[in-house]
Parts: C-alpha cells; structure tokens; sequence
C-alpha cells in the first residue's frame, strides 16, 4: 500500500524533497535509478517537477515583492501532480519494494517500513571520533544543496552512531571565530543530503558553517565539529 507521507505536502518540505530525490536519482555509476529500476524517462519526468518547481517557489520565497496567491496555486498543483504521477507509476513503491534498495535509499525517498524499520543504530557509550565531510552547492535563489559523508562512504548519508547531522552557521562578510561563537544559528537534518534554504535576501553574501555527527536521544555523544566552511551564495 502506498504511504501518503512520502512525498511531503507542505510547501517547504516538498521543496528540498524533490531537489534531493531528483538529484539522487541520477548519482552513481550506475546511477541509482537505474539499480532501482527506474527508467530514463521516468527519472526525466520526476526531474522536470523540481524544474517547474524551483523558479516558482525562489518566487515564492520573496514574500514582499513576489509571493502571491496564482504562485501558491501553481506550487500546490506541481506537488499534486508529482503526488499522482507516483501514484500511477508506483515509483517510491518500487524503490521500496527493489531488492537493490538500500537505507540510504529508503531514507532519501522517505520510505519509513520495513527496511527502515528495521534499521536500529548500535549506542555506543564514548563520544562520535569522526567529523563530516561535507560538499555544498549553491543552487541560487538563497538555496544550497549539502551533502554529508563519514570518512569510508561514497554516498551522502548519516554515520552510524548518529541520528542526524547538527550544523551552526552564520550568514554574512565575517566568519565566525568557532563553532561556540555567540550569534550562530543551529539546525538538524536526519539526512545526510538536504537543502539549506537562506531566502533570497542573503544572495551575495557568504555563509559561514561547521557540521558535526549528532546523537538527539544522547547528545553527549556528539562527535567533533568539522572545519569552518564558507561558501558564496546565490
């Protein structure tokens, strides 16, 4: 049976929801879609909504000169049809169902059974040794794509000990003399791969950020914070 919380209804969740899942799609080599048994021309479709999607919603995201009621609409209607697309051709239900699919696959496409379910992380009693490694993209429009890897994998995930990855940042000309510098914000993502959305305000300024593996039910575990990135944004 097909879940109807895969695919997130809300405006902003579906935003980084359809960037990563169409941008994971297409990784690897052979590409995930193609382990998973997802055609071309399916993996074409399912981008093409984040293409709609993405001038609508920087439009969106400038609520003062931009947002308005016929841009709403238009949003809801990509998600509708990207609701109803899957439904017709069972995409998630087939990644779910793939002998191929891996955690990292139910967890981008936010498959929350069987595997996943499954899926308990050892608790260790000493603090988290390795740090993230991290790439970002800017994507433009105040919107960045990160990406999270322990030290040994090759796929954006979350390492074992951990249940999310914590990051503090800062957006501005002056980097931030630590990660406990006053004045930073800090946020989660229980996936190794998301979109920071800084709204369309902060283009051409620089974003200032530390990452660390993060234990939300022992947080004394946490592991160190990784060198300070910065990044020019969009």
């Amino acid at each position: 049976m097909t879940s109807r919380t895969r695919i997130p209804r809300s405006i902003d969740e579906f935003n980084s929801y359809i960037a990563i899942t169409g941008g994971y799609l297409a990784e690897g080599n052979p590409t995930n879609a193609s382990r998973l048994g997802i055609t071309n021309a399916e993996v074409a479709t399912w981008q093409g909504f984040g293409t709609t999607w993405l001038p609508l919603y920087l439009k969106y995201s400038d609520k003062k000169n931009s947002r308005t009621t016929a841009v709403k609409d238009q949003l809801i209607a990509t998600i509708n049809e990207t609701v109803e697309y899957d439904q017709t051709y069972h995409i998630i239900d087939r990644i779910a169902s793939s002998t191929s699919a891996t955690i990292t696959d139910w967890e981008t496409f936010n498959i929350k059974s069987g595997m996943l379910q499954k899926n308990t992380h050892t608790v260790h009693d000493t603090p988290i040794s390795e740090q993230v490694s991290v790439t970002i993209q800017p994507l433009g429009g105040g919107m960045l794509s990160v990406k999270c890897y322990t030290n040994t994998s090759q796929r954006a995930g979350v390492c074992d000990e951990a249940d999310c990855v914590q990051y503090t940042y800062s957006v501005g000309t002056t980097p931030p003399a630590s990660a406990d510098a006053e004045g930073l914000k800090k946020d989660l993502s229980t996936k190794g791969s998301f979109t920071l959305n800084l709204g369309a305000a902060s283009s051409a300024k620089y974003l200032y950020i530390y990452f660390r593996w993060y234990n939300t039910k022992h947080p004394e575990l946490a592991g160190p914070w990784s060198s300070l990135q910065s990044m020019l944004i969009l």
